[in-house]
Order: structure tokens, then C-alpha cells, then sequence
């Protein structure tokens, strides 16, 4: 995650849970078929074969639904589904309950979820800006595509699990670059304790408590005693350490970087030393007790981490463009064919072509959104657009009126673009933004 304040566990995440064997989850279980049509028309938006009734939050686009139902993290052989099963394994080996793996495993729930199940039950309040249209991909007002996969968190915790990891796709209106895309995905993990859990193994243990009526401090939560706290943030620090150590080899630097989530109290960061650079890998911390309470598990606390499996991707393998993971091109997908999940793989360049760049200029109308735009360059250009970036701001001194100048790359990752086709590109674009956006074009 760029930014502390950000209130995602990194831009992905990531849960455990405790005392529960594993379970796969088949996917006829819990979500509508991948194979499902996704449409939108004028009346509604139909998401893996359920219709949904469009209204004003209505702001998914073809392009976005065209992904859904991918799968990405679960088709053999693709880089995304290697380091799931990477973490996967790690957990299924060291930690066990009776000969059984601990944590349950789901990775085909559906990624339309409620506005509750993702925002309120996750304690984001009503008029946080993560919320705002200009983030995320609505279905409606009531539904929307999940910007996080702790989406799922309070239902999975209802239903009686103490240990599970959750991998999904999740959808944010986010920058176009190298390193960012509108589609990515996370993997959660939850780990709840009883009293026994948590102090049974601690000399004295018995005479501890995991709850007392205090105040909220940098170290704990007002409902937790400071050796519930500490011994949650120790066994939660342990685990991640050990699990980044599993991908990167045990001579890692890791440090920790206190942050803030409004899910975890106390909150951190991890940060790995690769490549001559310190990177954040994850983001986790002490569940928030209210979180439990409303999710009915009240006697228990827990810990929860979040990362991203591109991310992850991108600094193991040497992956330099996240739109590699949606391409079909035989040169990439072959290079991760291997015989073992933990056969180290490093990503040799089969292309080398260079981008086309062209600039788009005009005066934005009131209310005009940058999100907006970049959807259209999204809907317009697909995955020929390699970067958008604003280069200048002019304000008219007479007439007042605001001028934007967009910078586009153009770059095919399977081939060479032409200069015909991407002036083709572009004058759709231009044309686009002032049927659909307004904007009075300096083109």
C-alpha cells in the first residue's frame, strides 16, 4: 500500500482463523457458474447470471464486466494461481489441528457483494470517501462489484469459522499505469482465538483475560487486555514473517511499519528488503473487537492480513506490467509451465516494443470526474492503453473555465502497434469525451 491512510489492507487483502479443519469450497456452492454471461443494457446489469436493476449508482462498463468471471488466480499454470498455492501450502503444512489443515479455503465466492457486506460491516463509515462513485464499480445502489475480499469477512465468521483464507477478484476505478489496474486480486485470512487458544500455552495463562473495560491506547483496543494485545500482535507477526520468508528465501530483511486500518487496532505494515529496496508486502493488525461482536463471535479476538497476489507476482517473477496477468500470449503463460509450484521462475522479456504516445487536451465542464475519463479511455482503448497521465492544469483567466492535457501510452503487449491504429484509438477517444463527459475539446 502507497499510503498509510488508505483503508484497504494494502491494495489487496487477506484473513486467518483458528480451530477449524480445512474445507475446499466448491465453487456450485457459493457462486453462480464463471461461465455466466455478463451483460448491461438500458434496464440492468446481469453479473455471473443474476440481473440487477440499474438505477443513478449504476457505473460498471462493459470492459469491467468482461472480466468477471475470469478466474485468474484459478487457472493451472498462471503465475496468480502459483502464488496462491504457494501461500496455500504454506498454511496446509505448519499450521494443522489433529493431523487436519487449520484454515478453510474459499476462492470462488462472487465478487458482487452488498454495500453492507462491504462497507458496513467492515466498520467504514457512511461518508468515508471509499465509498464515493469515483472508486468503485456499482451495479446499483445496493450492489456493487467488491472493491476488498473482506467482504467477506463477517459472513465467514457467522458462520462459525475460526481460521480461513478467502482469494477473490476485486474491482477499484483506479489509475492507469504499469503497476495499477481497475480488476487485481487478493487473498484474506482471519485467525480468531478463545481464551484457551490464545493463553493456553503461556505459564500462568489461566489466571489471564482476554477483555477489560479500558481505554483505547497505541498498543490496544479499550475492550483488550494489554497481554491479549501483545500476544495476538506477536503470534500475528510471527506468522507473516515466516509466511514471506516461505516465498523469498530465510535470509529476508523484513521491518514493521505502524499504520492505520479502521478494521485492526493496532495496525501494521511489512516491508521486505528486495532488490536494493525496502517494499510493503501486506498490511494486517488486531481485529476490532466491535467487528466480532456484530459477526457474533464476541468471545474471541483475532488477527487479519491482507495482500495482493500481482503484487506479490510482480516482485518475485520480474513481472514490469500488470496487464501481462490478462494476456493469452503463449511467450508469457509458458515461462510459469512448471512442475512444481516452488520452482523458482524469473519472467524473460519476449517483446520489446516501444509505446505510442499521444496527448489529449480539453476544458472540463462542471462536476467533471477524472475517474470518469479514464474509464472511458479503459472502455475505448481496452488493453492498449499502457499509462494516462495528467501532465498539465491550466485555469482561463478571463473565462474561468478549467483545461486538462492527458498524456497516453499506447503499447500492444503480443505486438507492434501501428501509428493508423492508434490515431484510430485516439479519435475515438476524443470523440467519446465530448458525447459521454462534455468536455469541449482542444484537440
Amino acid at each position: 500500500m502507497a499510503a498509510c491512510q488508505t483503508f484497504y489492507f494494502t491494495r489487496r487483502v487477506i484473513h486467518l482463523g483458528c480451530r477449524q479443519s480445512l474445507v475446499r469450497v466448491s465453487r456450485t456452492n457459493f457462486c453462480s457458474q464463471a461461465t455466466s454471461p455478463n451483460k448491461l443494457d438500458n434496464d440492468a446489469v446481469e453479473v455471473l447470471g443474476n440481473r440487477y436493476v440499474r438505477d443513478e449508482w449504476t457505473n460498471v462498463t462493459p470492459q469491467i464486466l468482461s472480466k468477471v468471471g475470469r478466474n485468474l488466480h484459478n487457472q493451472q499454470y498462471h503465475p496468480l494461481n502459483l502464488i496462491k498455492q504457494r501461500i496455500q501450502n504454506h498454511f496446509y503444512a505448519k499450521y494443522t489441528q489433529r493431523g487436519n489443515p487449520l484454515f478453510s479455503v474459499y476462492d470462488y465466492l462472487s465478487p458482487a457483494t452488498t454495500t453492507e457486506q462491504t462497507f458496513d460491516s467492515v466498520l467504514i463509515p457512511k461518508d468515508h470517501v471509499t465509498r464515493r462513485k469515483q472508486d468503485n464499480y456499482y451495479i446499483n445502489g445496493s450492489y456493487l462489484l467488491r472493491p476488498h475480499t473482506s467482504s467477506h469477512q463477517r459472513d465467514l465468521v457467522k458462520s462459525g469459522l475460526d481460521a480461513f483464507l478467502v482469494t477473490g477478484d476485486v474491482y477499484r476505478r483506479d489509475d492507469i499505469d504499469r503497476s495499477h489496474y481497475p480488476v487485481f486480486h487478493q487473498m484474506e485470512g482471519v485467525r480468531l482465538f478463545s481464551k484457551h487458544a490464545l493463553f493456553g500455552e503461556v505459564k500462568g495463562g489461566h489466571m489471564l483475560e482476554l477483555f477489560e473495560e479500558g481505554r483505547r491506547v497505541p498498543e490496544k483496543q479499550e475492550r483488550h487486555t494489554l497481554e491479549a494485545a501483545k500476544l495476538l500482535e506477536h503470534d500475528l507477526k510471527q506468522t507473516l514473517v515466516a509466511l514471506v520468508k516461505t516465498l523469498f528465501g530465510e535470509d529476508l530483511r523484513t521491518r514493521w511499519v505502524d499504520c492505520y486500518f479502521p478494521f485492526t487496532h493496532p495496525s501494521f505494515e511489512l516491508e521486505i528488503w528486495f532488490g536494493g529496496e525496502w517494499l510493503e508486502v501486506l498490511g494486517c493488525g488486531v481485529m476490532e473487537q466491535e467487528l466480532l461482536r456484530r459477526a457474533g463471535a464476541s468471545d474471541k479476538v483475532g488477527w487479519a492480513f491482507g495482500l495482493g497476489l500481482e503484487r506479490l507476482a510482480m516482485i518475485l517473477y520480474g513481472i514490469p506490467d500488470i496487464r501481462m496477468f490478462w494476456s493469452n500470449d503463449h511467450g508469457f503463460l509458458s515461462q510459469f509451465r512448471v512442475d512444481d509450484v516452488n520452482q523458482p521462475v524469473k519472467f524473460q522479456p519476449f517483446q520489446k516494443y516501444e509505446p505510442i504516445v499521444r496527448d489529449i487536451s480539453f476544458w472540463i465542464p462542471s462536476g467533471f470526474e477524472r475517474a470518469d475519463f479514464l474509464d472511458l479511455v479503459r472502455t475505448v482503448g481496452a488493453d492498449v492503453i499502457e499509462e494516462v497521465a495528467i501532465y498539465d492544469e491550466f485555469v482561463h483567466p478571463k473565462t474561468k473555465k478549467t483545461s486538462n492535457s492527458y498524456r497516453i501510452k499506447y503499447f500492444q503487449l503480443e505486438r507492434l502497434l501501428t501509428n493508423e491504429e492508434v490515431n484510430s484509438i485516439h479519435k475515438k477517444i476524443q470523440d467519446a469525451a465530448v458525447q459521454e463527459l462534455g468536455v469541449e475539446g482542444r484537440f
